[in-house]
């Protein structure tokens, strides 16, 4: 029986141009597919994505706030609730007079707080000395305690927050930004006038370095001089700036009728709900209006109103 040959591969077909468009368009198919599966199941992830792709050590890290007073602290107190509810994964510190909780025994409304926020939120309550100026508007009299937060060097960052604040969104991919004494948004409204940063949200590197040459220039300020004044002076030149959108809008930005500043543009059209629902944190700022826990006088308030729903009924409307 003779033997047949063994059939010859067409190796001819692998050099045809319709060989070579089926095959390449295979591979791309595939590839296609593995992507667009890997982009849905990070995509349907709740959270940031460093949430889940990053192996992050969170106790290096941690919000700070500092409370002067009782109305502050049940500001401070509702901040650490928005961060417990939104289930952020960073340290909380509450830097608070160290009067104001004597032992667990007390009964007074402040201790009562400071309870809740340790037990219920899991905050850590550090006391301190208020950092008090006699000669200081009453406003900012104690905003140099703010600066307290240099010291904390039991962390490798901490972002201080002000307490007249509402946070709407948790802000922990700011603790894995590239290394910088110092991060801070400008202050937009002031901007391109005033070319400064904004001291309602610091990340900060604590250290004795830095501390000592905070304390050095709280030491030598003028009566003028507040926590903003006084960061800005250290840092204003080699701080890592931080986009003020969506970190630090004000709520007098609401009722403002040109918001080219915050916006960055003149082009951008302003609409109150996306930029809401960009936002991380609204700081409570807009004179005269007094802060939201004080009482407004009726005349002050309808005079204040947003005009963006007037003007937008006009011209739907006519």
């Amino acid at each position: 029986m003779s033997s047949q040959p063994a059939p010859r591969f067409p190796w001819n077909l692998i050099a045809s141009r319709r060989y070579r468009w089926a095959t390449g368009a295979s591979i791309f198919t595939v590839v296609v597919f593995f992507f667009t599966l890997r982009n849905f199941e990070l995509f349907t992830q709740r959270g940031p994505l460093f949430h889940t792709t990053v192996d992050v050590d969170w106790s290096r890290f941690a919000y700070t706030q500092y409370v002067t007073n009782s109305e502050y602290l049940c500001n401070s107190v509702m901040f650490f609730e928005a961060l417990h509810r939104l289930s952020s994964r960073a340290d909380r510190v509450m830097m608070y007079p160290s009067r104001m909780l004597e032992s667990d025994d007390d009964r007074s409304s402040d201790a009562r707080l400071l309870i809740k926020a340790r037990d219920e939120f899991q905050v850590k309550l550090v006391p301190i000395t208020v950092q008090h100026r006699n000669n200081a508007d009453a406003t900012w009299a104690d905003s140099f305690t703010k600066l307290l937060a240099f010291n904390q060097t039991q962390y490798s960052r901490v972002l201080s927050i002000d307490s007249d604040s509402i946070l709407l969104q948790d802000m922990d991919e700011l603790f894995l930004l590239p290394p910088a004494p110092v991060a801070m948004p400008r202050a937009y409204w002031l901007y391109p006038d005033k070319e400064i940063l904004s001291s309602q949200v610091v990340l900060i590197q604590p250290s004795e370095v830095e501390f000592a040459r905070i304390m050095d220039r709280v030491n030598s300020a003028s009566n003028d001089d507040y926590d903003m004044e006084i960061v800005n002076y250290l840092y204003r030149n080699n701080a890592l700036v931080l986009p003020h959108r969506p970190y630090d809008i004000l709520t007098g930005e609401f009722r403002g009728d040109n918001h080219t500043k915050y916006l960055g543009s003149d082009v951008e059209a302003w609409d109150p709900a996306a930029v809401y629902n960009e936002a991380k944190l609204v700081h409570f700022s807009d004179w005269p209006l007094p802060k939201p826990w004080l009482p407004t006088p009726d005349d002050l308030r309808l005079k204040s109103q947003p005009k963006y729903f007037k003007k937008k009924r006009k011209e739907v409307c006519n």
